[in-house]
């Protein structure tokens, strides 16, 4: 009976162990696949970040270390992939704007901090031109360069919104704001998520500008722009900082009105 109830215990053991095994087998596949979700994430930032949203997704593998065929498990398409990152980067933005209104009382501070927070994390190289709201459309007659479109008060008369309906270069389809909206790689941003970055970038130029601190013909567009022209990709990190903090600084006096004469 000893013997017995022994090899009992053993087979009972051994069945555990065989579990607990398969338990780590499963758990070091799924850190090992989130690993690289985060490694394809961080190269595809950095990837559209210097070569802009054309760049290839081998470009995108290469820098993740890992298979072409491991990133398109993850994202079946380039398409999925490029609207993954402009959400999160219109997320970001739309964070930092919050925090500078928030905590800034004085309106032209506000706005200052929110560039140069944004400037600083790169955010504005990644936003998709249907957030910017440019159109690349032909002047019509009489008119110079094709410009940004207009912007649009809100409602209350307060935060000024910039039309997130612009289309790609020959589209005829939906806007960025609206469902579908689609750019000229065919990635789009969800409506939502750009309504409340204009949202709240409209919030800091309307106090900026009835505070007199900024420019009165300064658009939410203007301002976007902005933070995409200030944050060129250099290949150099320290020489990068330096040009985009000397260039922030050229654009920053450029919102600023100036006595005339």
């Amino acid at each position: 009976m000893q013997v017995q109830s022994s090899r009992l215990s053993a087979n009972a053991t051994g069945s555990d162990t065989s579990g607990e095994l398969a338990t780590n087998g499963r758990s070091a596949l799924r850190v090992d696949a989130q690993r690289n979700l985060e490694h394809v994430l961080r190269a595809a930032r950095e990837v559209f970040g210097e070569l802009g949203y054309g760049a290839p997704m081998e470009d995108v593998a290469r820098r993740a270390r890992v298979g072409v065929g491991t990133v398109y498990r993850r994202f079946p398409s380039k398409e999925v992939l490029v609207k993954r990152i402009a959400e999160a980067e219109t997320a970001r933005l739309t964070e930092q704007a919050r925090a500078a209104l928030q905590q800034e009382d004085e309106p032209w501070a506000a706005l200052a901090r929110f560039l140069r927070a944004s400037v600083d994390s790169g955010a504005g190289r990644l936003l998709p031109p249907q957030v910017l709201g440019v159109t690349a459309r032909a002047p019509e007659a009489g008119e110079g360069e094709p410009r940004v479109p207009p912007q649009r008060p809100s409602p209350d008369g307060t935060a000024a919104q910039v039309s997130t309906h612009a289309h790609a270069p020959g589209g005829t389809g939906a806007g960025a704001g609206e469902p579908g909206g689609a750019g000229a790689d065919g990635g789009s941003v969800g409506g939502t998520d750009a309504a409340a970055l204009l949202d709240v970038v409209g919030q800091l130029v309307a106090r900026a500008r009835d505070a007199g601190s900024l420019r009165a013909d300064v658009s939410v567009s203007d301002v976007l722009l902005v933070i995409a022209t200030a944050a060129p990709s250099l290949p150099d990190p320290a020489q990068q900082a330096v040009a985009s903090a000397r260039l922030l600084d050229i654009l920053l006096d450029g919102l600023r009105p100036h006595a005339e004469g």
